[in-house]
């Protein structure tokens, strides 16, 4: 009897730990992670509905509560395990917005992650460095000048021309079929003048050029969130989770090229402190399907609320995405 409960006591344990090992080498698991001399790639394909929140920008263009769709988004997730706990990692994603006439990078990330504790039975712990890739192509935007002489700034896209680094933790837990975790990174840019702006709507007596560049400050984001992840079976599984980033206002500390305008002043006043950040609380969810050893197939979801500042180019009243993303394992 003893010897028989022994041996049903292994074979559970067993079957423990291979789900939980199970579950952590599915590529939608929030825990993976390449193993060493294993690449991954994940590539997905979306499409964004979007409709602009009621700001002060908005107001100025004419644009609140206007409609935007498609918006189109293209994501690339590619890794290599350098050991067992050392991984290395690019993310790139790309928007195209034709109703706003902004396109550009929405992702560019080259990073380092670190397993500081690795056992499915216990906490899963990870350390992670990134460079901030944004500004591989400038910002561009343009000026011109709206009823009552105010200032109409506008920009193709928050994170182009951005440079700058992001450090953050991960921690989590499996428990046979069931994964839980918790997030949480900062993101810091620095000022530059990687950016072209059109001048060339403002009146002729305004002096400017056709185009300037401006340096902006620094910005920052911090984000924080929560996933949770279920392996039904070998074939089937299904995740979700919560996220939440902060996003800090843009600001013009100066013009970059040589201008002598009356409107100089009057520019920079209006630009010092642009009081266009705002903040997101994102819902997630996917379900995914192993195609084979090598291939997973997944379809995923994910709505947006946000809460923006007065100026803000970027807030929404609905903002939905959902598309498809094909994962690979080599």
């Amino acid at each position: 009897m003893k010897k028989t409960l022994k041996t049903l006591a292994i074979a559970t344990a067993s079957m423990i730990t291979t789900g939980a090992m199970a579950a952590t080498s599915n590529m939608e698991n929030p825990l993976y992670a390449p193993k060493a001399g294993q690449f991954f790639s994940k590539t997905g394909a979306g499409i964004m509905y979007k409709i602009a929140d009621e700001t002060d920008a908005t107001k100025l263009k004419n644009h609140d509560g206007a409609v935007e769709f498609p918006v189109w988004r293209l994501t690339e997730d590619f890794g290599y395990g350098i050991t067992d706990r050392l991984n290395t990692y690019l993310s790139i994603g790309y928007t195209k917005n034709g109703d706003i006439d902004r396109k550009g990078m929405h992702r560019g990330r080259l990073g380092l992650a670190y397993r500081i504790f690795d056992d499915t039975d216990e906490v899963v712990w990870d350390m992670y460095a990134e460079a901030y890739l944004s500004g591989v192509s400038p910002m561009k935007g343009s000026v011109k000048l709206a009823p009552g002489n105010k200032v109409d700034f506008t920009y193709d896209n928050f994170s182009t021309g951005r440079w700058g680094a992001v450090v953050g933790t991960k921690v989590g837990k499996t428990w046979d079929k069931f994964t839980a975790s918790l997030f949480a990174e900062y993101l810091q840019t620095f000022g530059n003048h990687n950016n072209k702006i059109d001048t060339s709507a403002l009146p002729a007596m305004m002096t400017f050029p056709d185009e300037i560049a401006v340096d902006l400050k620094s910005t920052n984001e911090i984000v924080a969130g929560l996933n949770a992840f279920y392996q039904a079976n070998e074939t089937w599984s299904f995740g979700g989770g919560f996220k939440f980033i902060e996003h800090s206002d843009n600001g013009v500390k100066s013009i970059h090229t040589k201008v002598n305008s009356p409107m100089k002043a009057a520019l920079l006043k209006a630009t010092k402190d642009m009081d266009d950040g705002w903040n997101e609380y994102a819902l997630h969810a996917v379900v995914a399907n192993q195609v084979t050893d090598y291939l997973q197939v997944s379809l995923f979801g994910e709505y947006t609320f946000d809460t923006s500042h007065k100026q803000s180019q970027n807030g929404t009243d609905v903002k939905a995405e959902m598309g498809v993303r094909a994962n690979v394992r080599f």
